[in-house]
Formats: C-alpha cells, sequence, structure tokens
C-alpha cells in the first residue's frame, strides 16, 4: 500500500513549464497546504507501519514521511531551474542531523531527568540499528565522489538507487521486531490502527489518497510563493528554499519523532527515524533529480553543480560524516548532540563562518577515524552488522542453496 504513494510525487511532472511567481499573500495557503499534506500522509505512513517489522517500517515511513520534500524537489527539476537545485535538499539534511538528531537527546534527557533525577549520558541504539548505522556510510561515500566530479548523472541515479534498494533489502531479511504498543501512538494513528480492518484500509487510503492530491495542487504554488517572499524581504531564493521549505516539509516528521523521544525508551527508534530519512534524502532524492530534469529537457542531462551547490553539498557532507562518526559506536553522547546543535546554529549567527565550520566538521570527522583506527573508539555498529549480515543474509542465502 505505501509505496503506491510515489505516484502523486511525479504527477508533478505534467505542470506547465516555468515556476510562476505568485504573491507572498500566497503563502498563508500554500504552506498549510504543504503542512497538512505532510501530516496526512505521515500519519498513514505510522499507521500503516504498526504492522510491519521495525526496521523495514521506520525506512518507508521515512521516506512517506518526506514525499513532500520529494515532490518540491521535483517541481525544480521539471522546470529546469538548475540554480536552485539542491536548495531544499541540502537544508532538510542540515535540519535533521544539526536540529533533529540533537533535539531528540535533549527531549528524551529531559524527560530522563524528570522521572529518575539522573543525567541521561547518551542514547544507546539497539544491535539491529547497525543496519541504518552502516546504511547511511554508503550514499556519503559515494556523493563524495559526486561531489567531487562536480555533477550528477543519470548513471549516478542508478547507482543511489540500487544503494538505497540494497538497503531495504537488507532491512526486508531482518526478523520483525516486538510491535509498539497502541497506547505509543499519536492519536490520529491510534484511532486508525483501532478502527476494524475495512474502515482502517479506507483511512489509510484516504489518507495517502489527499496527503498526495494537496502536494500535487499546492506544491508548484508554494515554491512561487516563496520566490515571491524573497524578493520582498530581499534574501536570495536559494537560501530562502533551502531553509522555509524543510521547515514546512519535515515538521510532522519532527513532531514525530519529539515524540518518541518523549518516551525515552524509545529514543533510539526515534533517531532511527531520522536516519533513514537522511538515507533515503542522500539516495533516492538526489537519484530522482536527474530523472526529472532529463525527461523534461527530452534529453539525458546532468546537473553540473555551481559553485554554491557545491559549497552547500561539501558542508553538508561534513556535517553527515561527523553524524556517522558519532553514531559508529551505536550511541549518540550528550556532548555530541550539544556539537551537532551548536555548529548548525553558527552559520545562522554569523553567515561568513560557513567555511570555517565546514573545516571544523572535516577536522572532527578525521579525528574521530583516527581515534577509531587506533581503537580508542569502537566500531560497534560495523562488528553488529558484520554479524547481521552473517545472520541473517549470508546464512539465509546458505540456506536457500540447500533447499531442493
Amino acid at each position: 500500500m505505501p509505496p503506491r504513494t510515489v505516484f502523486p510525487a511525479f504527477f508533478l511532472l505534467f505542470a506547465a513549464s516555468g515556476i510562476q511567481e505568485s504573491g507572498p499573500a500566497s503563502i498563508l495557503w500554500t504552506a498549510p497546504a504543504i503542512l497538512l499534506s505532510a501530516l496526512m500522509i505521515a500519519w498513514a505512513a505510522e499507521s500503516a507501519q504498526f504492522f510491519i517489522a521495525q526496521g523495514f517500517a521506520l525506512a518507508i515511513l521515512a521516506w512517506m514521511q518526506t514525499l513532500p520534500e520529494f515532490a518540491v524537489e521535483a517541481v525544480i527539476a521539471w522546470h529546469r531551474e538548475e540554480h536552485l537545485l539542491l536548495a531544499s535538499l541540502t537544508g532538510a539534511l542540515r535540519l535533521l542531523t544539526g536540529f533533529g538528531w540533537p533535539v531528540i537527546y535533549f527531549t528524551a534527557a529531559t524527560v530522563h531527568r524528570r522521572r529518575t533525577g539522573t543525567p541521561l549520558r547518551s542514547i544507546r541504539l539497539e544491535d539491529h540499528h547497525a543496519v541504518e548505522v552502516v546504511g547511511l556510510a554508503a550514499p556519503l561515500l559515494y556523493f563524495a565522489f559526486v561531489i567531487w566530479k562536480g555533477s550528477l548523472h543519470i548513471y549516478d541515479s542508478l547507482v543511489l538507487i540500487a544503494i538505497y534498494a540494497a538497503y531495504l533489502l537488507i532491512l526486508g531479511r531482518m526478523p520483525a521486531e516486538d510491535p509498539e504498543t497502541i497506547d505509543e501512538l499519536e492519536s490520529v494513528p491510534r484511532k486508525i490502527v483501532l478502527s476494524p480492518r475495512p474502515l482502517r484500509i479506507v483511512l489509510i487510503s484516504a489518507l495517502f489518497l489527499g496527503g498526495g492530491s494537496l502536494i500535487y495542487f499546492s506544491a508548484e504554488p508554494f515554491l512561487g510563493s516563496l520566490l515571491g517572499l524573497s524578493a520582498v524581504v530581499g534574501v536570495p531564493a536559494f537560501v530562502f528554499l533551502q531553509w522555509i521549505t524543510p521547515i514546512a516539509s519535515e515538521f510532522p516528521e519532527m513532531a514525530s519523532t519529539f515524540y518518541w523521544a518523549r518516551t525515552v525508551d524509545r529514543a533510539p527508534m526515534a533517531l532511527m527515524n531520522m536516519v533513514s530519512s537522511n538515507i533515503n534524502q542522500w539516495s533516492l532524492l538526489p537519484a530522482l533529480l536527474p530523472v526529472v530534469l532529463s525527461i523534461s529537457a527530452g534529453g539525458i542531462t546532468p546537473i553540473v553543480f555551481d559553485p554554491r551547490q557545491s559549497r552547500e553539498l561539501v558542508m553538508t557532507l561534513a556535517q553527515a560524516l561527523v553524524g556517522l562518526m558519532f553514531l559508529i559506536n551505536m550511541e549518540l553522547a550528550f556532548w555530541e548532540a550539544s556539537v551537532l546543535f551548536v555548529l548548525f546554529l553558527v552559520p545562522f549567527a554569523y553567515a561568513a563562518a560557513a567555511p570555517v565550520v565546514t573545516i571544523v566538521y572535516f577536522v572532527w570527522a578525521g579525528v574521530e577515524i583516527v581515534r577509531t583506527l587506533l581503537g580508542q573508539r569502537q566500531p560497534r555498529a560495523v562488528i553488529r552488522f558484520a554479524a547481521i549480515w552473517n545472520k541473517h543474509i549470508a546464512g539465509h542465502a546458505r540456506g536457500s542453496k540447500k533447499s531442493p
């Protein structure tokens, strides 16, 4: 059921050419429409994932929750506004890692101290979460190559899609986890899950269809209103799209994960929901862009990064590498969450500091890599992923060969 909802995003390909800049006042209806569409899709996905194994469910949930982000980038690519491509992508990725991850920790730590009177030193991940941590490494490594060559081509799309497909395949081989209790769902998904099966199917389908329809009708006017508003306030369109679009499209996901973080015990799952979003936005979303651009242009057309796009991608990749190295030991410590949050905020307070922050990210990631190689930091995610691979992937393959 959930994968069928990707089609509304592609319906946007039939929009008229040229993003029409609209009056700033239209933001008053387009932003709520995007927000409502994201909420509807999130409610439907949360209800549907209640009946699926946790790892695979979180991947599908993250995919559905970021559908508005996919739609916005698809509109930009279809209209061949290449200078605006990657704006909301880089903004969303940095928002997830620099704001989302830390706030999950801060939320869980606050509730933990209130309940127990003791500090929460770190969020400790469960063994099966090693798949998500290692799964983040693959698209990051490939995207380092993409940034180095300065373009995103159709063949890059094939590689990124293959990476994401392999990630889903591994998750699909994992054993089912204990299902979350009904009480831990938010009110709307809880009511849907408790409904009789025929009504539940109707409600989930209606939410997916309604959310997709809202995206179809509001994504392009939303972009036009942002362009109009950026002109009025005198902020470059790239910067405006980079931060305003993700705030609207990522809000429902943030709300869901923070809700889970409040239970403390489900903070690791909340963090992995964010990591799953990072993975699909480092793989599926950029893979979509040259495909849509090529269809619109009538021939294979690569995306060649301009200097600004290159800088933004490098900074976003650097932040992601630091985040990955923080999770490589299967926990997010309080000081690591604080570092991510502070470095995320610095460029807002002082834009000229962005290059320095990028260097800090890379240096810090390098230090953590050296510490890991020297044995001062345990790469538990890699070790546990290897065990999972041997047990559930290689073991499954051996079992299949032995079967008659």
